[in-house]
C-alpha cells in the first residue's frame, strides 16, 4: 500500500498494487469507513483482503497519511 505525491488535495486515500492488479480506497475517519475509488484486475477475494488489510491497519494508515502530507 502507497500513497502518491502528485495528487494535489485529493482527501485521504491509500492505493494498493500487487503485479498486474491496482486499486484506490478513499478512507472515511469519521465513519471507520472505506470506498472503493477503482480498482483494476481485483478479484472479488483480492478486494475483500485489501479492505481487511485497511480496517486491521486504519489509524496507523490515517497516522502515515498525515505524515506523508506534514512532508510534502
Amino acid at each position: 500500500m502507497f500513497f502518491y505525491a502528485n495528487e494535489n488535495d485529493e482527501p485521504i486515500h491509500v492505493h494498493a498494487r500487487k503485479a498486474g492488479m491496482e486499486c484506490k480506497y478513499w478512507i472515511d475517519i469519521k465513519e471507520f469507513d472505506i470506498d472503493e475509488a477503482y480498482s483494476f484486475g481485483l478479484k472479488y477475494k483480492d478486494k475483500r483482503q485489501i479492505r481487511r488489510i485497511i480496517f486491521d491497519h486504519f489509524d496507523y494508515i490515517v497516522d502515515q497519511w498525515d505524515e506523508f502530507e506534514r512532508r510534502k
